[in-house]
């Protein structure tokens, strides 16, 4: 086998006798890394997950500044099923005064009689301090209720700690499951019952190196995350890093049928896969940092960690495996041992080549039954229903949910996250205008700091409802007049981020197409090809949205789409789409120097069907690991991820980017000629 002079240099690098040092370097140092420095912890900020720039997002930064501003609102319902009695309604008044803590507010009746709330500040710490909070707030207003009585938090801040308790644990949870759907997944691609453990402890390492390079780097440069980020950083270098992994084993046992050397192997494979490697890598690293342009902290966050994410599962595969791989002998792949002699990938009559054949006889037909699969699959997205409620946002409904629908059925449905109002102009003129707004129950004022007063406002709708947004719409609409009048609060809040996170897809989405585009033609050197494979890779995305929603909502109930699956769903299936294009092109081109446009594609197909669809399937149920994680959003981004990377493995590079390709002929690799 002749070597290139890159190959000739790394040789000395890749002597067994030499190689392990690297390696048991890599694993003695991360782990000392691991355990010294662990995670950053999450530093929760009044606006990190509020996009920069809108009205209820300055509201919750002034609110701050109030007296007790840094206190979230507990609701204690109170209820019986029957009306409460003197006695009973004084004895509950003695509880919410004891875990108040002092003076407090006496609970309020409803008209029916059957229920009393209140409402107790809690200090407003970490996510897991506040969820502790909620706990024992919840276990004092049930000790000492009189008989029939029942109590249960609502309210801003048990919402706040129910969310945070999903996280409990989570990240291990992810971790665990992860690592063994990717092991599992590995030994039925290999099957061998020792080769997967050499790049599953490389990229498992590179995980949580990943994981701690991150999170202090974010904490470091003052950048927002939240407790998801780790989670979905985990899945991606999981998924990214295996995906580079096997194709570099896969060329590895190739090179290896051609000759003794296990350096000389590696050396061909390495420089024959580093550049697909390295162009794929830095194309999602790009992509992912295009997301610091966006609107919310904690999404900035998530795309400078993903990136930091993907660059340490790239440096790991790229440096460290090679070297773990030639330190050990063949009989690592036992018992499929690859033996001088045998035939390559591309030589032999496998299954991707019969596929290839079968759509070279009709490419036409092929990508034309290609693209109508497509189409029917993204028609699902004429029925996207958007914007999940804080009510939605769970799969296993917890107390706060269920007590605010128990109170909206006793008092007026807003009273458990009223409105707020900022005003530094006359706040009776305020008031009188605010109750005169079309779905506003009541307006009360809740206190005044540096010249500006904060009024309270009860909408007539439950919060979390598109009816509750209409109530801020109009009352944002009936304060219009008043230049210092801001209004914030959860629906607020709600519709202010389903207006940027729209902004940020019309900023961010073409953004990211540019970016792959520009470094696909880079890497082919080519015009038509790049549009031609960011074309399908839109089309899956679309595709993968619309039966993702179709399954989310016809087997799984979720009634709605989280505003913000859609460009974090593009995000990953287009940056790790270009992964399986890039890894099929470039051994297109690879090939087609030597047998021509249409032999080429049909070799590559050969070569890499079988590591692309490992990848693909591996890369696939690693998303849908995310539905280990009781939260909707997650498991809505886990399906339309899964169901898109399997469309892009098993249709679109298997039948549809080679018709294209084969029936385009020459016109495909435009200007560049491989002949």
């Amino acid at each position: 086998m002749e070597l290139s002079p890159l190959s000739r240099r790394l040789l000395p690098f890749l002597r067994p006798r030499v190689a392990w040092v690297l390696p048991m370097i890599y694993l003695v140092v991360g782990g000392a890394l691991i355990g010294l420095a662990g995670t950053a912890p999450v530093e929760r900020g009044t606006t990190d997950q509020l996009p920069a720039g809108y009205d209820a997002t300055e509201v919750a930064r002034l609110v701050d500044a109030f007296p007790s501003g840094r206190d979230q609102v507990a609701v204690v319902l109170f209820s019986a099923d029957h009306q409460l009695t003197a006695a009973e309604t004084t004895a509950v008044g003695d509880v919410l005064t004891r875990v108040a803590g002092g003076a407090v507010a006496p609970p309020q009746p409803s008209a029916d009689g059957t229920a009393l709330v209140g409402v107790v500040p809690v200090a407003e710490t970490d996510a897991a301090r506040l969820a502790d909070d909620i706990d024992r707030l919840r276990a004092d207003v049930r000790a000492g209720l009189p008989d029939g009585v029942r109590a249960a938090v609502t309210g801003p801040a048990a919402i706040q700690g129910d969310l945070a308790r999903v996280f409990d644990g989570a990240d291990l949870r992810l971790l665990l499951v992860t690592a063994s759907v990717v092991a599992v997944l590995l030994i039925i691609t290999y099957r061998s019952p020792l080769l997967w453990l050499v790049p599953l402890t490389v990229v498992g390492l590179a995980d949580r190196l990943a994981a701690v390079a991150a999170t202090h780097a974010l904490s470091g440069l003052g950048v927002a995350f939240d407790e998801s980020t780790t989670g979905i950083l985990s899945v991606l270098v999981f998924g990214a890093g295996t995906n580079y992994a096997l194709l570099l084993i896969s060329r590895y046992r190739d090179e290896l049928r051609r000759t003794a050397s296990r350096g000389e192997a590696m050396a061909h494979a390495w420089v024959r896969t580093g550049e697909a490697v390295l162009a794929s890598a830095a194309t999602v690293v790009v992509a992912l940092l295009a997301l610091l342009l966006s609107a919310f902290p904690t999404t900035r966050g998530l795309g400078l960690a993903c990136a930091i994410g993907v660059v340490v599962a790239a440096v790991a595969v790229l440096v460290v495996l090679p070297l773990a791989l030639v330190v050990f002998p063949r009989g690592i792949f036992w018992p499929r041992r690859p033996a001088v002699g045998q035939a390559a990938l591309s030589d032999d009559r496998t299954v991707w080549r019969r596929i290839g054949d079968a759509v070279a006889a009709r490419p036409l037909a092929a990508a034309l039954s290609g693209l109508v699969v497509l189409a029917v699959l993204a028609s699902g997205l004429l029925g996207i229903r958007s914007g999940l409620s804080e009510a939605d946002q769970f799969i296993d409904t917890p107390e706060s949910i269920t007590a605010a629908a128990r109170l909206a059925e006793s008092f007026p449905a807003g009273s458990t996250d009223p409105a707020v109002v900022l005003t530094s102009d006359p706040a009776d003129e305020v008031v009188a205008a605010a109750e005169a707004a079309e779905g506003v129950e009541s307006v009360r004022e809740a206190g005044e700091h540096d010249g500006r007063t904060r009024l309270d406002v009860v909408l007539a709708h439950a919060p979390g409802t598109a009816a509750a947004r209409a109530d801020v719409a109009s009352l944002r609409a009936a304060l219009d007049d008043f230049p210092g009048t801001l209004v914030g609060g959860t629906d607020a809040e709600e519709a202010d981020i389903a207006a940027a996170t729209s902004a940020d897809r019309g900023l961010i989405l073409p953004l990211i197409l540019v970016v792959v585009l520009l470094a696909l033609g880079l890497l082919l050197r080519s015009v038509v090809a790049p549009i031609v494979l960011v074309a399908t890779v839109v089309a899956t995305y679309l595709a993968a949205l619309g039966a993702g929603w179709l399954i989310g909502s016809q087997v799984f109930g979720f009634d709605r789409l989280d505003v913000g699956v859609p460009l974090q769903a593009f995000l990953f299936l287009v940056a790790l789409g270009v992964d399986y294009n890039i890894f099929l092109v470039t051994r297109a081109a690879e090939e087609g120097r030597r047998h021509g446009p249409r032999e080429g594609m049909l070799r590559a197909l050969a070569s890499t069907g079988g590591v692309i669809t490992s990848a693909g399937i591996l890369l696939a149920a690693v998303f849908a690991v995310l539905g280990v994680l009781p939260l909707v959003v997650l498991a809505q981004l886990g399906i339309v991820i899964c169901v898109g990377v399997l469309l892009d493995t098993l249709l679109v590079r298997t039948v549809l980017v080679p018709a294209i390709a084969i029936r385009m002929g020459e016109r495909f690799w435009w200007p560049r000629r491989l002949g």
